[in-house]
């Protein structure tokens, strides 16, 4: 980690690392099997501190507001850690995200879910969260390749908004344009019958999950 903070994803090899140990190159690829798994483990030990802080949020509370401060949160992690963010985002393979950015995107998920529940969301929650992720990333990136003091950080809090404003609805009154949100509010309690309930068949459930898909225009 102390490498990675004052030298950079470059500085962090196996040589390094072992030297700065004092233990064999062998004994880290027993450890963590490869250079990838090596940079994994220092992923995920820099950002647990962070991951303790956007926990899947309470019972209770404004579910919209809680996406808010977790996008905060996430633009104060990545320019208080900037090379550890880079290591998790800047370079992004399919199928191959850190553990780390795993975990933050799963507890955004559970963000997003709650957000649908209440009857607030606008489109399917695959579609918010992806949306709102890649709004957060991109502005923290487009923040770190600026100097500290040219950063305008006010662009943080309108691109938020907007982004909120693309997948939430302000107001649960039903209408055509809160019927997607009404759509996936079901979707989201629909969860809850299963096993739990002998209210629907598993046939007559998945006529339900078919009929909010076309309520929503994709698959939700």
């Amino acid at each position: 980690m102390a490498l990675l903070t004052k030298h950079g994803r470059d500085a962090v090899t196996t040589r390094s690392v072992a030297e700065a140990a004092k233990v064999q190159p062998p004994v880290l690829y027993r450890l963590f099997g490869d250079k990838d798994g090596l940079l994994d483990a220092v992923t995920a030990y820099g950002f647990s501190g962070y991951l303790a802080k956007k926990q899947s949020p309470a019972s209770g509370g404004d579910p919209v507001e809680g996406l808010r401060v977790g996008w905060d949160l996430h633009v104060e992690f990545g320019l208080g850690n900037p090379e550890l963010y880079l290591l998790m985002y800047a370079n992004p393979r399919p199928g191959a995200e850190s553990p780390a950015a795993q975990k933050a995107f799963a507890v955004l998920d559970q963000h997003m879910q709650r957000v649908a529940a209440a009857g607030r969301l606008r489109v399917s929650v695959a579609r918010a969260c992806a949306l709102y992720h890649a709004a957060a990333v991109g502005i923290v990136m487009l923040l770190l390749s600026q100097a500290p003091e040219q950063r305008d950080l006010g662009l943080s809090a309108i691109a938020r908004d907007h982004a909120l404003s693309g997948i939430t609805n302000t107001s649960q009154a039903i209408s055509s344009s809160t019927l997607p949100a009404v759509a996936n509010q079901m979707h989201a309690l629909l969860g809850n019958l299963s096993g739990t309930s002998n209210v629907l068949s598993d046939a007559e459930r998945s006529l339900l999950l078919e009929w909010m898909q076309r309520l929503l225009g994709s698959p939700v």
